[in-house]
């Protein structure tokens, strides 16, 4: 099993033995020194006080976006706790919930209470924080944009704009959610990819394909040498290929796991230029060790452990069980048969299980938890990957040079990230495919080591690395085909009308499919990357463009979604009931509409959307908070009353005029008193729909509204996921998401 044999009695190891002691010392002294830079810093003096304070600094990067907030790290330079500028030092998180259009090396003034980030018996976000060389946290809602001087640093701008142009193309060629799992395979910006996916990729141990690591720069490695070899040489090939390491290495931020991993690839491809095979295992231990003398803390992270144990399980394990296996086959199968297979076995399966068995004790150790299923999942969706990042990656530069083109490659590319998304949510859904772990603490993950490790000492064998074979060009070029147009024509016009209620949270926000595929959306939500997760699945894959937004509630919850996504789905007209200045994010929604020329009509009651064929959506009472609507084609009705006030029941007769309905939305996702008794029962619908949030925050639904309808046929998003009602006019068709 283990990769080098090892003669205990060695006069270099018994040096090494010698050594230690005092290289244990060294790295005693080099963490207690960066603890005492830290300590030296003065931004913390000021935290957990009982004041305000003023803080003046300049954005260190740029922001990390979330779906209701964007965090801040600024280079603090002064503090003002009421007398004046102080002059300090340090790095400060900032907390920002509303949006501001900032960028790297902007000055900025912020105001708040500063705080010591928190920690308890099973986290410390103080000890996470300080590894990031971050002291303190300010949580506030307006910033202040200080006169911009001298330029930070060029060369870091230009890299941060590059990367947002990128992300922004990949956001514009690719629909949603693969435009988040490119951004994070390809950028590292896993902001946009929504909770539930990535849970999913926890639950199936796929989780390090969105985090790069050393899978990634290897194939960015193999890309480079072959392009630039093939350009200007083998030797001046290889130096560049090392520079582009290097350079997409600070591209996607230079987290710890991607530095170890871009410093053994460049190791490798020395040690290649030399003529000598590259001691792996030596270059992973050297780049541990250059790393931690540069930030001690690194050892701490969580990254770094896991692409340390990843990589050492390859380097120990990978070939001599590839040779073992091929060993086997030999026995029962023809060499050239076992040539042909062995390449893409080792690739997806043996290496898959050399790097889980050395990261299994760290991830259990860490998470409590152990994913059964991670064997299974990660050879049906590795595959995918180096086809996901070249392509992706072509794609997004082809389309910053020439939009068309880029739209091309993402034709070609989309298949992948769909796959692996559709895959790992499958796996992802098998019952007990994870175990929670009792008690497991250090002794024991030290003693699973001491065991593995000594194990490993009694075998060694080392075998010739075996490429991916070549898949015939013409079944990958059918099977892209193939998906794309079973794609197209899932999501194309059926000739019914479909009403998806979709999963956002405690808000309510409809997606209408019409009989010859147009797309309505009704409100957005509270979360972007929710929204475009669900509208992503159901609009045709490159079809980046909405028919109409309806704004039928413009409170802040119900349209915080919507600036963030129009970019990507940008409405040809948007139809507005309700106040346009009742919210931030509908003054911003409104500015973005009117920047980009979009048509805004403001609908009345009794005005009718043709939805064709005979459907249509009617406005059957406006008011500041918003509208109340209908969905209606032949037998089939739905009412959807989002924006309601107290007075709106009033004016509806309590419904007298509106049912008998197919279905009603119940409003304010269940709040007991927009759901008037009376009004329910006037209504007669055949069923409920609930849009809410699994634990949400103000307890709805409420629970006399449920024990009023406990007879009832209730269909909620929070237990089933999206509902969709469909219907040709006649019948109605109901799917969910979750039986």
């Amino acid at each position: 099993m283990a990769v080098l044999p090892i003669k205990l009695f060695k006069p270099q190891a018994a040096l090494a033995l010698l050594l230690l002691p005092f290289i244990f010392s060294l790295g005693a002294a080099r963490h207690a020194w960066g603890q005492q830079v830290l300590a030296e810093r003065t931004i913390a003096a000021y935290n957990d006080r009982d004041q305000s304070v003023y803080v003046t600094g300049t954005l260190a990067k740029p922001p990390e976006v979330r779906d209701t907030y964007m965090n801040l790290r600024i280079d603090v330079s002064a503090v003002d706790v009421g007398n004046g500028d102080i002059p300090v030092d340090g790095t400060l998180l900032v907390r920002l919930t509303n949006d501001y259009d900032l960028a790297y090396g902007d000055p900025v003034r912020v105001r708040g209470r500063l705080e010591t980030p928190a920690e308890d018996e099973e986290f410390s976000y103080r000890e996470y924080l300080l590894r990031q060389g971050i002291h303190s946290i300010l949580l506030t809602s307006n910033i202040t944009l200080l006169p911009r001087g001298e330029q930070r640093s060029p060369f870091w701008a230009f890299l941060y704009r590059l990367r947002a142009s990128l992300y922004k193309e990949v956001n514009t060629l690719f629909p949603q959610p693969e435009a988040a799992l490119l951004n994070g395979i390809l950028l590292g910006i896993e902001s946009d990819i929504p909770d539930d996916i990535q849970q999913a990729f926890k639950d199936t141990g796929t989780a390090h394909i969105v985090a790069i690591s050393g899978f990634n720069i290897a194939i960015i490695a193999a890309l480079f040498v072959t392009l630039f070899s093939r350009l200007f040489g083998k030797n001046l090939g290889a130096a560049l290929a090392i520079l582009g390491i290097i350079f997409y290495t600070l591209l996607v931020g230079a987290s710890a796991s991607v530095v170890r991993a871009a410093f053994m690839g460049s190791l490798a491809l020395v040690a290649r230029q030399f003529g000598r095979r590259s001691l792996a295992l030596n270059a992973l231990f050297v780049t541990a060790l250059l790393m931690s003398l540069w930030n001690p803390f690194v050892l701490w992270d969580i990254g770094f452990q896991l692409s340390f144990a990843a990589t050492l399980g390859l380097v120990l394990y990978a070939q001599p069980w590839q040779e073992a296996v091929k060993g086997f086959l030999l026995r029962f199968l023809p060499k050239d048969t076992v040539d042909a297979v062995i390449g893409p076995f080792s690739d997806y399966f043996l290496l898959t299980f050399a790097a889980q068995l050395t990261t299994l004790p760290i991830t259990i150790y860490h998470f409590g938890r152990l994913s059964l299923v991670s064997f299974i999942a990660n050879p049906f969706v590795l595959p995918a990957q180096p086809p996901i990042m070249i392509l992706g990656g072509l794609a997004a530069i082809a389309g910053k040079l020439h939009h068309p083109l880029g739209q091309v490659l993402a034709w070609f590319t989309w298949p992948f990230p769909a796959y692996s998304i559709r895959a790992i949510e499958f796996f992802a859904g098998f019952e007990g495919g994870v175990y929670t772990v009792g008690e497991f603490g250090l002794l024991t993950m030290l003693l699973l080591y001491a065991i593995l490790f000594g194990l490993t000492l009694f075998w060694s064998r080392l075998a010739a690395f075996r490429p991916l074979i070549n898949i015939s060009l013409l079944t990958v070029l059918l099977g892209i085909a193939s998906v794309n147009l079973w794609r197209t024509a899932a999501n194309g016009p059926d000739g019914r009308l479909h009403v998806t209620f979709l999963d956002v949270g405690s808000a309510e926000t409809i997606l209408i499919k019409t009989p010859d595929g147009r797309f309505v959306l009704i409100n957005g939500g509270p979360s972007p990357s929710k929204l475009l997760n669900q509208i992503g699945r159901e609009i045709p894959p490159f079809r980046r463009k909405l028919d109409a937004l309806i704004i039928a509630a413009p409170q802040e919850n119900q349209v915080a979604a919507l600036p963030r996504i129009l970019d990507q789905y940008p409405p040809m007209a948007a139809f507005w009931a309700g106040n346009r200045q009742t919210s931030y994010s509908a003054r911003t929604l409104d500015e973005w509409l009117t920047k980009n020329a979009v048509p805004i009509t403001e609908p009345g009651p009794g005005d009718l959307l043709d939805l064709g064929q005979g459907a249509v959506l009617r406005v059957f009472s406006v008011s500041p908070r918003g509208a109340v609507l209908g969905v209606e084609w032949g037998n089939f009705k739905v009412i959807l009353p989002i924006g309601v006030r107290h007075d709106t029941f009033e004016e509806l007769e309590n419904g007298t005029r509106l049912g008998p309905a197919t279905a009603l939305l119940l409003a304010e996702s269940g709040y007991s008193p927009s759901n008037p008794p009376d009004w329910l029962r006037n209504i007669q619908p055949g069923m409920y729909i609930l849009s809410v949030a699994a634990g949400d925050f103000d307890g709805r639904p409420s629970p006399d509204l449920l024990k009023t309808l406990e007879d009832a046929n209730i269909l909620r998003t929070d237990l089933m996921g999206w509902i969709t009602l469909s219907t040709d006019g006649q019948q109605v068709w109901v799917s969910v998401e979750r039986k």
